[in-house]
């Protein structure tokens, strides 16, 4: 499926069409090897609302975008690369169907295509690629998943504390380890986490006091020597700036939708998605 369409003209059109659609924007795509499989527009479930996205499908990356003029103008692209993904079917709800998540270490999120046949051939097709790519890398499969946000619509009280509700003055927050909605008083606390980011995350009090007994238990399990140095030093950090409680603002709290910015335009609500009969993704062979 992949190895006669390297180095061909018509894989190269392809993929300069993608970059030309993304503009400056957008990060170089091509590159020896590489190939583009499929496309198509899926919608995909934001912390807001569900919102279509525009899906490319490489031999060795994933790449998605917002769309601003459909198939000529894309923004906000993200690029996933595949030895790092794994899928997991979920089941219809009343307003989402042919629902499946993608997970990474950095970041999960549940996406839904137009019918069940698409959805079959969008987890067929990665799923092949992500066996290749593990195959020709020699990695193991990612274990360690990010866990996805539930969407602000999904409760209107806070999800651990249970008291406090939602309101236009009393703002959701979400916790970058379990995913949950929360209110600001239960999510008080930053947390290093390397693979989500280099800097310090929103996580509620629950996922903060175990993640501080992993940090310690893994510094128990350090040499002697080392663990005589470093305890109390380590410790003092955690309460500081790298783990401690803050309050405000910061980059992680912005929504996926305030990130991305672009419009979608006048693109069907989500019940026309699924009964439009029309084909929204396309597979090169």
């Amino acid at each position: 499926m992949v190895d006669h369409l390297v180095n061909t003209e018509i894989n190269s059109q392809r993929i300069a069409a993608v970059e030309s659609c993304f503009g400056a924007s957008g990060q170089p795509l091509a590159l020896p090897g590489r190939v583009l499989l499929g496309e198509g527009i899926l919608t995909k479930e934001c912390r807001k609302k569900a919102k279509p996205r525009i899906f490319f499908l490489f031999n060795d990356i994933l790449v998605y975008g917002s769309i601003v003029i459909n198939r000529r103008k894309y923004s906000s692209q993200h690029i996933i690369p595949l030895e790092e993904v794994t899928l997991e079917s979920l089941p219809d709800t009343w307003n989402a169907k042919n629902r499946w998540m993608i997970k990474t270490s950095k970041k999960s999120f549940v996406v839904s295509a137009a019918s069940d046949t698409e959805r079959e051939e969008w987890i067929r097709h990665i799923e092949e690629c992500v066996r290749r790519q593990l195959r020709a890398t020699g990695r193991p499969p990612t274990m360690e998943h990010a866990a996805p946000w539930i969407p602000d619509k999904a409760t209107d009280i806070c999800m651990r504390c249970t008291q406090t509700k939602f309101s236009a003055l009393t703002r959701r927050h979400h916790c970058r380890k379990c995913g949950f909605v929360v209110c600001g008083d239960c999510s008080r606390e930053r947390f290093l986490m390397p693979r989500l980011s280099s800097k310090p995350l929103r996580v509620c009090g629950l996922c903060y006091r175990e993640l501080v007994a992993e940090k310690r238990k893994e510094e128990e399990r350090e040499p002697e020597e080392e663990g005589r140095r470093q305890p109390q030093q380590d410790l003092a950090h955690s309460r500081g700036t790298t783990y401690g409680a803050s309050s405000g603002e910061d980059e992680s709290d912005k929504s996926d939708e305030e990130k991305d910015g672009g419009s979608a335009g006048s693109w069907p609500t989500g019940v026309e998605f699924y009964a439009s009969g029309v084909k929204w993704s396309s597979f090169h062979s």
